[in-house]
């Protein structure tokens, strides 16, 4: 995945201010830095759920260009979990998962219904296929939805803050799924409060402040020895709120 020159403005508010990025095959890339400084908008921008203002975003050598005829079936191979877990409140968990399979990348019913069942299984929730979401705790509501996007078998995974509505307690749970799925090779963009984790299981750390990227590198050496005076300071006043 690459993107060139993303620019994003709401009003008199820019919220990208000529990102580039690139996300190379099986890298973990997590994005950091404070509220508001345009890491969500990226991720939007990414999966075309957000249409920039200029640039562009490139898929295997293809743009995800609103009006293109093969929009919708590029977009599917870029999965999505948000903050708000977003099921379906009607559908149980099981049901959440097969759903898009069959309807978007027209898998047989039966293909469908034994990926879900595998998917549950990968994440600790076999027992709650039958559940609905109401009945479901946060934690377990988040799991059912990164299980969701992995079902459509996407090519690259984004997690927009994906812990950031949980209960302290719960925060373990998910973070133990994603690091399970970068271990087997997935390629992710994450855009996380969680520094252990950007720091233990990224391949690459993007550190943004006022709609732009202020500084990236190798994960440990960019927490270790932060060359930017914006982002030691970002990770003092962490430590200090600890």
């Amino acid at each position: 995945m690459r993107a060139r020159g993303l620019e994003k403005r709401w009003g008199d508010v820019v919220a990208l201010a000529g990102v580039d990025l690139d996300v190379h095959q099986g890298e973990i890339v997590t994005v950091i830095g404070p509220s508001g400084s345009g890491k969500s908008t990226l991720l939007r921008c990414l999966n075309g759920l957000e249409v920039p203002d200029a640039g562009s975003v490139h898929l295997d050598g293809q743009e995800l260009r609103a009006g293109r005829r093969d929009i919708d079936a590029l977009r599917a191979r870029i999965g999505m979990v948000f903050q708000a877990f977003h099921l379906f409140p009607h559908l149980t968990v099981h049901q959440n998962l097969t759903l898009a399979p069959q309807q978007v990348r027209n898998a047989p019913a039966a293909t469908a219904r034994d990926d879900a069942t595998a998917l549950l299984t990968r994440v600790g929730l076999a027992d709650k296929a039958n559940a609905f979401p109401r009945e479901l705790s946060g934690g377990q509501q988040q799991r059912v939805a990164i299980a969701r996007a992995l079902a459509m078998q996407p090519d690259v995974l984004l997690f927009d803050e994906p812990t950031s509505a949980l209960d302290p307690e719960t925060v373990g749970e998910v973070l133990a799924v994603m690091r399970d799925i970068a271990s087997r090779g997935m390629t992710m963009v994450v855009v996380t409060h969680e520094m252990q984790f950007a720091r233990d299981v990224s391949t690459r750390t993007v550190f943004m402040d006022a709609g732009k990227v202020v500084e990236e590198g190798a994960a440990k050496a960019l927490f270790q020895t932060p060359s930017s005076e914006r982002l030691r300071d970002f990770l003092a006043r962490l430590h200090r709120d600890v």
